[in-house]
């Protein structure tokens, strides 16, 4: 085990239950005017207006794969692997079946999940929006997800995982392998609006290819029992990876969250970049790997935590390997409080305390996501302002 790592007791996943009552596609007007706030808090609309396509899972099924642009592809994977059999030359390519337990898990029981694709030459008028809902208590939501844009397409994706609110314990399990062909560009956006008793377990994978550009985006705000990711992207020659996060950990949350970037193509560029308040009793690990084993490659790591509590904890974990002798890796962490003279300036102007520390997260986490829709950054930037006013 790592030094510092907190030891993954996590989910003990024989505890949830694999059993989810099968919803038809004749229940979803019901679905989604009973589950509508929620699959708009993580960024899905079920009128899909300005979407290219929609694909919706509750529990086990499928209730929503609609495809609005010509040149792109919806479909669960189980339909994907069925209607295509090239598809195993990409199943488990970018992400291990025996990587750990909850690979295995989803290896051995998945559960759905979604495939997703643009055919070459083809760039998304609109995003694609997908949802992967638990709306069951207990249930263990085991997803195997891909993605591929072909050469010179250009995908846009937002994602968002939740749970319904009368739902106070689950476990979900998500496997997501992305394929960046070249010349072409994926930009994913994925929310999580969690419950304080909910365990997740998401591992990707990201293979970028010559001139090929991934941009990843990640915003959780609401408390989450143990949440534990890692994607894992793999840069070609030229490649361009972007990894931004935004977590805002309250209540008993446990996060252990991070990226690493593998630049093995000659030229390639990676940046990641990371945004953590801690509050209440949080515990947030946020960790970054830049690796660079091609000739000039460059990269660079930007990890920031602010603290609000003396019982909360961030523990941060930059890390850089060079292997040729002309790559440029470079990191820049921080972990502070909010300072006096920030609260002094804002409240001579008016502001109660209170006022004040809720202005300046908003301003810490209000960070200029690359790659959202203007309707997404408004969203995300009024949960950020939800989350502040808590503080007030």
């Amino acid at each position: 085990m790592r030094k510092g790592m907190s030891e993954d007791n996590g989910p003990d996943i024989g505890k949830y239950t694999l059993k989810a009552e099968k919803h038809n596609a004749k229940d979803l007007p019901e679905i989604e005017d009973k589950y509508k706030q929620a699959f708009l808090d993580v960024g899905y609309d079920p009128q899909g207006e300005e979407r290219s396509g929609s694909f919706l899972q509750v529990d086990h099924s499928v209730l929503c794969s609609k495809v609005m642009q010509e040149g792109v592809e919806i479909m669960s994977t189980t339909d994907a692997l069925e209607k295509y059999s090239w598809l195993s030359d990409y199943w488990w390519h970018a992400v291990a079946p025996d990587k750990d337990v909850y690979t295995q898990q989803v290896d051995k029981k998945q559960t759905q999940g979604y495939f997703l694709r643009t055919l070459p030459g083809v760039k998304t008028t609109y995003p694609l929006q997908s949802c992967l809902f638990i709306g069951q208590e207990g249930l263990s939501q085991n997803v195997h997800n891909i993605v591929i844009a072909e050469e010179g397409s250009e995908l846009h994706i937002i994602t968002g995982c939740s749970v319904a609110e009368m739902v106070q314990s689950a476990l979900h399990l998500g496997v997501s392998e992305f394929y960046v062909k070249k010349n072409a560009k994926i930009t994913f956006t994925m929310i999580h609006n969690w419950a304080p008793e909910v365990e997740v377990r998401p591992r990707s994978g990201i293979i970028v290819e010559e001139n090929g550009v991934f941009i990843g985006n990640y915003v959780c705000l609401d408390p989450v029992k143990d949440l534990q990711m890692y994607p894992v992207t793999y840069c070609g020659k030229n490649a361009r990876a972007t990894s931004q996060s935004i977590i805002y950990a309250s209540k008993d949350s446990k996060i252990d969250i991070g990226s690493k970037m593998v630049l093995s193509g000659e030229n390639s560029r990676a940046e990641i970049i990371s945004r953590t308040v801690a509050t209440d009793h949080a515990d947030v690990t946020a960790r970054g790997i830049l690796s660079g084993s091609a000739p000039n490659v460059k990269a660079h790591l930007e990890c920031i935590g602010l603290m609000l509590s003396d019982n909360a904890r961030i523990y941060s974990v930059p890390e850089l390997e060079a292997t040729v002798k002309d790559a440029e890796l470079s990191h820049e962490a921080a972990v502070g409080r909010i300072s006096e003279e920030e609260i002094a300036y804002l409240t001579a102007r008016g502001l109660s305390e209170e006022e004040a520390a809720g202005a300046i997260v908003r301003g810490f986490l209000n960070v200029d996501i690359e790659g959202l829709p203007a309707a997404l950054g408004a969203q995300v930037r009024q949960m950020i302002r939800m989350s502040a006013e808590a503080l007030e």
